[in-house]
Order: C-alpha cells, then structure tokens, then sequence
C-alpha cells in the first residue's frame, strides 16, 4: 500500500529508493515472524530506526492498537501528547500537518517543575497530569519514549480517572521501572497499546511508530479516494 502514498513517503525518487532497499532488507534478514499485516509495517520501521532485530518479538500489540491508531489520524486534528521535547521534535510536521495533527509535550514548563519539587515526583508524572487538566488525553495519540514514570502515571489516569486516549505508544528506555511500566500498560484493556518488552525503547522508536502509522493512515485514506 505504501507505493500509493506521497505525504509520508521520502520527498526524493533517491530517498525513496534507499528507504524501500532498507525495508527489503529487513524482510529478508527477518524472515518469518508472528505479526499481522497491519503490525509488521510498524515493527519494520521500528528496526529501520535503529538497525536493531530484537525488535521483532519485543514488541507487543494490543488487538485493537493498529487499527484505532488509523483511525484516530483520520478522523483530523488529533492531538498527540509526549513525554518529552524530543518525540515532538522527530515528527515530521508535513506529515502532521496532513492530518490536521498538533504535538504537545510539557516537561519543562515551569509550572510542572514546581509541582514535582512540592510534591516530590518527577516532572514527567505532572506533565501526563498537565496534560490531563487540559483535556489533550482523551482521544489523544500518547508517546512516551523517555519516561517510565510518565507511563506508570498514564496507566493511573486511565484506571483511576477515566482517562481513555486513542492509543499509547508506550516505550520508554532505561533501568529503573522501565521494564515494569511497559508491563504495567500491557495490562491495560481499557486502551489500545503498543509496547516494547523490556528495557530497550526510546524516543526515536515512538517516532519511526507513529510515522509506520501515518504511512498506513495515509494508504487508507488513498484507498478510501479511489473506492
């Protein structure tokens, strides 16, 4: 499906011919796997982003994740809320732009770096929290790519105050409570998901993500225009 697209494609016949090699490659070197159709374009960028295999089987799915991140980038104007500066940097704004789609991240405001000194947290729970009070969340594409506590607070929200984003992109990195809180959201059956297992993940995997899902979003809608 992705021939049909030009938003989310390389802006370069060269570009795209490097891109569509590097895929082929990884289809190759990976051979047989256990994802659907729909969840493989997302794990293949996934290893696209950082040459790494592991990859493949580290990364889950919630049934209903693939399809309700589509859905929600076609339905315009859906707000995707980050953990950090870096996830809102990495996105390609064309690509956004295409579906009326605007990033907001927190981590820094001033407010939410007073609240975490006075109430002793991170900055990363009050920025989900901040968030929340704005009313971004629900309905919202969630990334976290950096901070497990900003995922362990998201799971709170959804279970405690109802809280219901369109997906979460759950992949934050590291050593402390990073492996739990993808566990955490893995147990969530309230929201869609998808995690990465374990302690790799990071900001550019939330990234190469949501852009496999732009890519799909738009081979939908091409296909929609041509029905």
């Amino acid at each position: 499906m992705s021939t049909v697209n030009t938003v989310t494609e390389q802006l370069t016949r060269a570009g795209q011919v490097i891109e569509h090699d590097s895929f082929a490659i990884i289809d190759a070197e990976a051979g047989e796997h256990a994802y659907t159709a729909a969840q493989w374009p997302i794990v293949r960028r996934m290893i696209h982003a950082n040459a790494d295999f592991d990859f493949n089987g580290l990364t889950h799915f919630h049934p209903d994740a693939v399809e309700a991140g589509i859905r929600a980038m076609l339905a315009g104007g859906t707000p995707v809320v980050a953990d950090v500066e870096m996830i809102c940097s990495g996105l390609s704004r064309p690509r956004l732009a295409h579906f009326g789609m605007h990033t907001y991240q927190f981590i820094s405001d001033a407010d939410v770096i007073d609240a975490a000194r006075r109430e002793d947290t991170t900055r990363a729970v009050q920025a989900m929290r901040k968030a929340h009070r704005l009313g971004l969340m629900d309905r919202a594409i969630v990334g976290i790519g950096n901070a497990p506590t900003a995922l362990i607070e998201l799971v709170r929200l959804i279970r405690e105050e109802g809280v219901r984003p369109a997906l979460v992109v759950g992949m934050p990195v590291g050593f402390v409570s990073a492996a739990e809180s993808k566990d955490l959201m893995a147990e969530v059956n309230e929201v869609p998901w998808i995690v990465i297992l374990g302690r790799k993940g990071g900001s550019t995997l939330v990234v190469a993500a949501l852009h496999a899902l732009l890519a799909l979003a738009e081979a939908r809608q091409k296909s929609q225009e041509l029905a």
